[in-house]
């Protein structure tokens, strides 16, 4: 069997510390399956490959106008309704109280909802912009 080791950099370890007892922290692994060249742990690099980002909200990571880390949110006010989701490296969203990540906006806001809807225009930034509105400024860039 393989051994499995997991490496955190400082400030990682700091932000665990620092949580607060009903913050969620999301760690997202990703496996590297290439043959590594033997090296003694303290030769080993604590830097992550970069991740390219896929699917929807890909072009979005890519211009900067999303960030890995990012937490979008939404409300329904008349259904009663309010969720976070948090952007990951890789284009997909974590749903708060869900463990699967979610490949598109609509996927997610289906998720919490339970009905089809355009996830689009119901996510919005901490600064209040909808992702259609993010999308729409790629296309006039």
């Amino acid at each position: 069997m393989p051994t499995v080791s997991f490496h955190f950099d400082r400030s990682f370890l700091d932000k665990l510390t620092a949580a607060a007892p009903d913050e969620t922290i999301h760690i997202t692994l990703s496996i590297d399956t290439a043959p590594q060249p033997s090296a003694s742990p303290a030769q080993e690099s604590t830097a992550g490959q970069a991740v390219a980002p896929q699917g929807p909200l890909a072009e979005l990571l890519l211009q900067g106008l999303l960030e890995p880390g990012d937490v979008l949110s939404f409300q329904q006010r008349r259904a009663g309704r309010q969720a976070t989701a948090t952007v990951t490296a890789e284009g997909r969203l974590i749903v708060e109280g869900h463990a699967t990540p979610y490949t598109s906006p609509s996927k997610a806001a289906i998720a919490v909802t339970g009905s089809p809807i355009n996830g689009w225009t119901l996510w919005r930034t901490k600064k209040g912009i909808t992702l259609d509105a993010l999308r729409n400024q790629l296309q006039q860039d």
